[in-house]
């Protein structure tokens, strides 16, 4: 039996779950999957591959990740955890990376992955008082 990639588990989970088809936005980079909020439209995940040297890990090739929405404290308290990295080509104060290589296990991505879908439903606007 062929095992799935995390990336490809990821990519299931978010399709199942939130109803939310990877939108592949540019030709020059194919394996860019943008998940977006169906309602707001905003985005509340990119999944990559990077070069390694971007994450400032060594060798050669190229690494999954998830970008994902979360607070700026959060971001802070990530960061200090193995298979966490600043924001690959997003806002590093309120986005992080998550490789997706097993360092990081799905029970720890899918609440955050949650966490930045809800970080995009849209707001009701607060009604104005007669």
């Amino acid at each position: 039996m062929e095992q799935r990639s995390q990336r490809q588990h990821l990519i299931e989970y978010i399709q199942d779950r939130y109803a939310a088809e990877p939108e592949y936005l540019w030709a020059k980079y194919p394996n860019y999957a943008v998940f977006r909020q169906p309602a707001s439209r905003k985005w509340f995940a990119i999944i990559m591959d990077v070069p390694r040297k971007s994450l400032d890990l060594e060798g050669e090739g190229t690494l999954d990740v998830v970008d994902v929405k979360c607070g700026s404290i959060m971001v802070g308290s990530l960061l200090a955890q193995d298979g966490f990295f600043p924001a690959y080509r997003m806002s590093r104060g309120t986005w992080i990376s998550v490789i997706l290589d097993g360092t990081v296990p799905d029970e720890q991505i899918m609440p955050l992955v949650e966490l930045s879908y809800d970080s995009a439903v849209p707001k009701n606007k607060p009604q104005k008082k007669r």
